[in-house]
């Protein structure tokens, strides 16, 4: 399978299964005597991991993260940094009854239908599972990226079904599971994801994304706009189905009179385009919003063929998130982190 690699001088490859052995990564273009430590990454994986929380999933698995190259006495050497997590919780006998039937809207038909045969042990590569590797590596980014502009990246959520996140305080994040930003609003989540697991049904989300400090003159133009590549990054998380960078749709109903950030002599006004023009940063606030779909996995009977074309009907059984948009938020965040410090060092080669 190709595609399993993502970015340009700063490259990230992940391998592993959800309910294989272990799953893994090599992050190359990393470089030397920068300090990393397994806590600061393991911190970050806490994050997203599964267990961790009763609103998410509750497979246990601890996400220990282990270094097994590129990092010598708490420095990285320059060389390519070695990641793996070993599988611990994982139950593949949950996902024999899965083996040959599509669970609508997952990635089982598609996967079937291009290589003639797939993992269906939980997914396996399409699982979720595999973006902890994503979160580990982007632990190294962030870092990075603090160390040089105290740069910061917070992802937030900003919608769950219709509740809508009103107030948006950021010093609320870190506060709660949820990552939720309004105080107000995290009692209305809370019972609306009680509700959602004793249904068995799911919800979408909408994740928000705040960046501060951000340098000037990140982004490549014409085809690796720095717009189009945060996109193309957080694209590829599991069930992310639309990225919004500023305004985003709702540029559509403005008009060019309302929508522009006029420039003053001490910066900009505002920040419609989301601190991005041309493809190249601004030094604004990068601003994106997420579309996350439901967990395809329900508890729910719904209607389906299986790998004969037979009709049929299936009803999910397992460990599955009611949100899954929760934890994409420490997913989103890493992305992030890795496309700007990719960007970073693609613009020190050609402009410092």
């Amino acid at each position: 399978m190709s595609g399993n690699s993502i970015g340009t001088i700063l490259r990230l490859t992940t391998f592993g299964e959800s309910h294989g052995i272990a799953i893994g990564g090599i992050l190359d273009g990393v470089p030397p005597k920068m300090p990393i430590s397994k806590k600061e990454i393991q911190k970050e994986l806490n994050k997203r991991r599964p267990g961790s929380s009763k609103y998410t999933s509750e497979r246990k698995e601890k996400d220990l993260i282990e270094i097994f190259s590129g990092v010598f006495h708490g420095y990285t050497t320059g060389t390519s940094i070695g990641l793996i997590i070993k599988n611990q919780d994982h139950k593949p006998q949950d996902y024999f009854d899965l083996k040959n039937v599509y669970r609508p809207n997952h990635a089982d038909f598609s996967y079937f239908k291009k290589y003639g045969i797939r993992d269906y042990r939980g997914g396996g590569r399409a699982s979720a599972r595999e973006t902890a590797i994503r979160v580990a590596a982007g632990a190294i980014a962030k870092k990075y990226l603090r160390k040089k502009y105290n740069l910061k990246i917070t992802g937030f959520l900003k919608q769950i079904g219709n509740i809508k996140c009103a107030n948006i305080d950021l010093k609320q994040v870190a506060k709660n599971k949820l990552f939720c930003p309004d105080y107000n609003c995290l009692p209305l989540i809370i019972n609306f994801i009680k509700n959602l697991k004793k249904t068995g049904d799911s919800i979408g989300a909408k994740i928000g994304i705040f960046i501060e400090n951000v340098p000037i003159g990140l982004g490549e133009p014409v085809f690796d706009k720095l717009d189009a590549e945060l996109a193309h990054s957080l694209m590829s998380i599991n069930a992310v189905k639309g990225v919004e960078i500023g305004d985003g749709f709702k540029c559509v109903t403005q008009y060019g009179s309302t929508s522009y950030d006029e420039i003053t002599s001490q910066g900009f006004k505002k920040n419609h385009s989301g601190g991005i023009l041309g493809g190249i940063s601004t030094g604004q606030n990068i601003l994106i919003s997420l579309a996350i779909k439901p967990t395809s996995s329900i508890n729910i009977p719904v209607k389906t063929i299986n790998t004969y074309g037979d009709h049929t009907t299936i009803c999910t059984r397992g460990r599955h998130d009611p949100c899954i948009g929760i934890r994409a938020i420490p997913v989103a965040e890493a992305m992030v982190a890795l496309t700007l410090m990719d960007h970073d060092l693609r613009n020190k080669a050609q402009c410092k």
